[in-house]
């Protein structure tokens, strides 16, 4: 595992442990969606929940974010994750949650002091396939929405075969993109029939 763009391009990350059900993001699926959010990065507020050892925001830090948010509730996952932001020296602007996400995240929101710009929800897919989707949709979608900046996106990654009801709360759909045996979904706050942000 490796950081592929930016600053800290080649950079090795730690992987999870084998005992992890966190399954890091091929480097061909990760360099296709940050590509796609290549212009949204620079001097971004990112979260990366469900962050397993932060690959996603350590790229998205990389590639020009000036500060992430981490969760995740496995505390030795999250050991690593702190190993491989010291390696990359950049614990001035990580912050690391440790909890339930959907439990959480509403308080560890509402601590902000600046909007999110980015925003990772990358659930084991064990997790998704066995909870109900409407209750964690309401308990990270709600939340996520009300400290979104006006532009910022939600991408959330799913299993290919699980269907979605397309009900995000306040958030909407914008893009969706099948990587294999996953697929990944862009959602942005949605919009007011006069153009204003919902």
């Amino acid at each position: 595992m490796r950081i592929l763009a930016g600053e800290y391009k080649g950079r090795n990350l730690l992987p999870p442990p084998a005992s992890s059900d966190t399954r890091p993001m091929t480097a061909a699926a990760k360099k296709s969606l940050f590509d796609i959010l290549a212009g949204r990065l620079i001097d971004a507020a990112v979260a990366d929940l469900y962050c397993g050892t932060g690959t996603l925001g350590l790229e998205a830090m990389s590639r020009g974010a000036r500060r992430c948010y981490f969760a995740d509730r496995d505390r030795l996952v999250l050991s690593r994750l702190r190993r491989n932001i010291e390696t990359l020296g950049l614990f001035p602007r990580c912050v690391v949650w440790c909890g339930d996400v959907p439990v959480s995240l509403a308080g560890w929101l509402e601590g902000l002091d600046c909007a999110i710009d980015v925003a990772f929800v990358d659930p084991p897919f064990s997790q998704v396939r066995q909870s109900p989707w409407q209750q964690a949709a309401d308990r990270i979608f709600v939340p996520l929405s009300a400290h979104l900046s006006a532009d910022g996106v939600v991408v959330l990654r799913l299993p290919s075969e699980l269907r979605v009801s397309g009900d995000f709360g306040p958030l909407a759909l914008q893009r969706t993109r099948q990587y294999g045996g996953m697929k990944v979904l862009l959602l942005g706050r949605r919009r007011r029939a006069d153009g204003g942000a919902g």
